[in-house]
């Protein structure tokens, strides 16, 4: 039987690939364009105060129409705007507030959200300082929902850019800050051109340090970087969907996984798959065409994420509905699905297990 809107809506959720700076609240850009003014932000100008924003919904309108190109780096080219707004430690501070309270609001109970504080830094800030600002949003933002009865997990994951040369400092920043709010390292930007392997010391750091990694790999460019992904130690891809051509189908139900797709099958290495987003950088004309079918089929280790709310006008709630809808997901589906992303998750034993439980006894509820 299908799943109602009103069940998937209120499912437990994990949320592993989500960008801070693609999950801006449209009304929080208005607010911090206005604040800041295009000059003094690097806001193309004819986003300024004085620009074609304003409302909540022509910000909202602008960032996915330009994002809806069916090129990743075009799709990449939004985020100039919201992380010139991001410079100060009041806005990171609020844009990471926010970010708890509206995976809150969309019933996820556990998420990562992975930023490049290099990035961040034009307002004066130090990294150290850049990250300590997003700690405290997210602190404060969970001690909240604690108190209001909706309590969350929320983990930061140090992203390097793949176009931007190897920076050690990002390795011993993340270090610093494992055990205080900080999981692991996350590796994102223009993938075909930028292999992982020129940021295999910063991983290996990170990683002997007790640290995790997560690798963007396989979504603009194909096996290859995803070999390479695993080669530096990759616990999971980010979307990871072209592993779909390491598939080969003999019919509707059987399928045969080739020596990529057997390694991450074998080793659990968890697939961080965001429809939207895949279909507006031009990995899939539809839903319909969309890999994660094929992947979850063949048994590999789906999950399903946002990666970037504002961009994609989405939350978890409509990723996982999209999916639902076209897999013909039952509970038990949908179920499944937040178990592999919990298993996944880089967080501590303790934590996994009190957010194992939750998810038991709230499924279970759902189930009756």
């Amino acid at each position: 039987m299908a799943l109602s809107d009103d069940v998937i809506r209120s499912a437990p959720k994990v949320a592993l690939h989500d960008h801070l700076d693609g999950g801006l609240r449209p009304a929080t850009v208005l607010e911090l364009s206005r604040e800041f003014g295009a000059p003094g932000t690097g806001l193309p100008a004819a986003l300024g105060p004085a620009g074609e924003w304003q409302t909540p919904d022509d910000v909202a309108d602008w960032f996915f129409r330009t994002a809806d190109s069916g090129s990743l780096p075009r799709y990449l080219e939004t985020f100039g705007v919201t992380v010139a707004l991001m410079q100060t430690a009041a806005a990171l501070r609020r844009v990471a507030r926010e970010f708890v309270e509206d995976m809150v609001a969309d019933h996820v109970v556990y998420a990562e959200t992975r930023w490049a504080p290099q990035q961040h830094l034009a307002g004066g800030l130090s990294l150290d300082e850049a990250v300590a600002a997003v700690q405290q949003g997210l602190d404060e933002a969970m001690a909240a929902a604690r108190a209001a009865g909706t309590p969350i997990v929320v983990r930061q994951l140090i992203t390097v850019m793949r176009q931007l040369d190897p920076d050690p400092a990002l390795a011993e920043l993340t270090v610093s800050w494992l055990g205080r709010g900080v999981v692991g390292m996350d590796l994102a930007g223009p993938e075909d051109g930028f292999p992982a392997s020129r940021f295999r010391e910063l991983f290996d750091a990170v990683r002997a340090a007790g640290g995790h990694l997560t690798i963007h790999a396989g979504e603009a460019a194909g096996l290859e970087s995803i070999r390479t992904a695993l080669d530096c130690g990759a616990e999971r891809l980010g979307h990871g969907v072209r592993l779909v051509d390491d598939l080969t189908s003999h019919g509707s139900a059987v399928m045969s996984l080739g020596p990529i797709a057997s390694q991450v099958r074998i080793e659990e290495i968890a697939l961080e798959v965001c429809p939207s987003s895949n279909i507006q950088t031009g990995v899939c004309r539809t839903l319909a065409d969309h890999p994660v079918g094929a992947l979850w089929r063949a048994g590999l280790p789906v999950t399903i994420s946002c990666d970037n709310r504002l961009m994609s006008a989405t939350s978890m709630t409509r990723e996982l509905t999209l999916v639902c809808r076209q897999l013909d997901w039952e509970l038990e589906d949908l179920r499944r699905a937040q178990v592999i992303a919990l298993e996944s998750a880089f967080c501590d034993e303790e934590t996994f297990e009190t957010l194992q439980a939750d998810l038991d006894d709230r499924f279970d509820a759902l189930a009756r």
